[in-house]
């Protein structure tokens, strides 16, 4: 496991900037057709077969929905579900299924995140958690900076008392290529304010996540 402490940031506006949409591409959908074209001659295959004649423009529009996060706003995704409450405990929402992809293959990371954190006169909606995992996560990502992402947003949009972040993922680019060892899981962890001050806070979260959930 990799765990991480890092500061409070310095500002909402430092996460929010993180947030913003990209500019629009540069190219066009005809210009990444022909590209996905050029790398299936490239294999040795003909893309003008039967089977290949219309995958150019099915890989396109798959990238585009694998990557769908680099066009969402935070305020679309909020839809103004941050509310004042009177409420000091732990909420933690588990199991949050992660899509993501690998940056330096474009292959597939599958996995699942926990997140909690204790509000500071300020809650999210719960949906809202989970919205904001898989933001981030339908980008070009490593496993690290995710983790950090979505515990740097809670804490730049709430200002809590604490978050933590486990993120578990199986990475594809380590499963079917290189060392190919499927069963290998990566875990990464990011803890805030008091759960990286405060052992037993960070302890009562480790022992939430660990068990077994019983409504599936």
């Amino acid at each position: 496991m990799t765990l991480s402490f890092r500061p409070e940031l310095n500002s909402a506006e430092e996460v929010v900037s993180s947030l913003s949409t990209q500019n629009k591409p540069k190219v066009t959908d005809e210009e990444m057709m022909q590209a996905v074209r050029t790398l299936l001659l490239g294999l040795g295959e003909d893309p003008d077969r039967e089977g290949l004649k219309d995958t150019p423009k099915r890989v396109v529009k798959a990238l585009q929905f694998l990557t769908k996060g680099y066009n969402e706003s935070l305020d679309e995704l909020l839809n103004g579900a941050v509310f004042t409450e009177d409420a000091n405990e732990m909420v933690l929402v588990r199991d949050i299924d992660i899509f993501s992809s690998c940056e330096h293959h474009i292959l597939p990371i599958l996995g699942r995140a926990h997140v909690a954190y204790i509000p500071n006169g300020k809650v999210i909606g719960l949906s809202k958690i989970a919205r904001i995992c898989e933001m981030y996560g339908r980008r070009l990502q490593v496993q690290e900076r995710l983790t950090l992402q979505i515990a740097e947003a809670l804490e730049g949009l709430l200002k809590p008392q604490g978050v933590a972040v486990v993120v578990e993922a199986s990475h594809m680019c380590m499963v079917m290529r290189g060392v190919q060892k499927p069963g290998s899981w990566t875990v990464t962890s990011a803890m805030r304010g008091v759960f990286a001050e405060d052992a037993k806070t960070r302890e009562e979260f480790m022992n939430l996540i660990r068990h077994k959930a019983n409504f599936h």
